[in-house]
């Protein structure tokens, strides 16, 4: 009777800690609060039944529940999954310590790279300069051929208006009553010329603004192009110097001595209608002939500045075509 007795406890303690196994599984639900209240109140109610020392009868054992059963769990809310999150894993930065030879190439490397860069950039901008002065000195000698053309006729004008100066002049050495009113009329008007020279200076003014590069920096084109500027700077100041004396005395003469006639014709390159002049004195020619001595002077000048910019200009051609090796072209 007493073995029955404690192998009934025993056979309950396992069958208790069975369910309690089967309740705590990993992720069930919490008791809430208010089926954690219903049980506590529900336990207190009942008194605690004590074990019968005589075990239980067969009606007792027949209606008690199995406890092997599953138990009905309360609904509760389940929590939302987790969302997936990408990990990022990083790696493990610590990296032994290289020996100097490594940093030494690493270095060497570097400097290479950089070297070989600067050289090409160089040759790059050394290419493109070369083209650059190549089109640049191209220009300036079609430019001199344009003036060296220019120059020629202007030397030749001027030397026949050197000449009319000449035989004016000696024409007003004449008495007035023999002197050849006609002729002297035609070579004032001859004397009344002048042929102006001014440069096609695009591209010495391009190179000027380029003598940074070194194909014009390191050569003796500045020197030249200033040689022939200040020649041509030269013969313009003649040439202003020339047209005031025409002003002054030439000028004054046409006014007080040609008749409207004859001056509009000599000046439309027509034939004089007659040889007549108004108020002519022998005095009048005398003046006019010392006055022709000074334009004499200026119109000689003329003629010698014409000459010698057209030398610089030959010059600057020759140097220019040499230096850049502009002969094929």
């Amino acid at each position: 009777m007493v073995f029955g007795k404690y192998f009934y406890i025993f056979t309950r303690q396992n069958m208790d800690n069975n369910e309690q196994k089967n309740t705590d599984i990993p992720g069930s639900p919490a008791i809430t609060g208010k089926v954690q209240g219903d049980l506590i109140l529900n336990t207190e109610s009942k008194p605690e039944s004590k074990p019968d020392p005589e075990g239980p009868t067969k009606s007792e054992i027949e209606k008690r529940p199995v406890t092997g059963a599953p138990q009905p769990k309360p609904h509760t809310e389940q929590p939302p999954l987790a969302i997936a999150m990408e990990v990022h894993h990083h790696p493990d930065l610590h990296h032994q310590k290289k020996p100097w030879k490594e940093y030494l190439l690493e270095g060497f490397m570097i400097f290479i790279a950089v070297m070989m860069g600067f050289i090409a950039e160089n040759i790059r901008e050394d290419i493109t300069n070369n083209q650059h002065a190549h089109e640049l000195t191209s220009q300036l000698v079609v430019d001199l051929k344009a003036d060296t053309s220019r120059l020629n006729k202007v030397i030749d004008a001027q030397t026949k208006i050197r000449q009319a100066n000449d035989s004016l002049f000696t024409l007003l050495q004449q008495p007035l009553a023999t002197a050849d009113l006609n002729q002297i009329q035609q070579l004032i008007i001859n004397s009344h010329n002048l042929w102006t020279f001014h440069p096609a200076g695009g591209a010495i003014g391009a190179i000027k603004n380029e003598l940074h590069l070194k194909q014009f920096g390191h050569s003796e084109l500045i020197s030249h192009i200033a040689d022939y500027e200040s020649n041509i700077d030269l013969l313009h100041t003649v040439q202003d110097i020339y047209l005031q004396y025409q002003h002054n005395m030439l000028d004054a003469f046409l006014r007080q001595h040609f008749t409207p006639a004859n001056l509009r014709a000599a000046f439309d390159h027509k034939p004089l209608p007659d040889a007549h002049m108004r108020n002519l004195t022998q005095a009048g020619l005398t003046q006019l002939a010392a006055d022709m001595v000074l334009i004499r002077l200026v119109s000689d000048e003329l003629v010698r500045d014409d000459i010698s910019v057209k030398e610089n200009a030959v010059k600057l051609l020759k140097y220019t075509t040499l230096e850049y090796n502009l002969v094929k072209d």
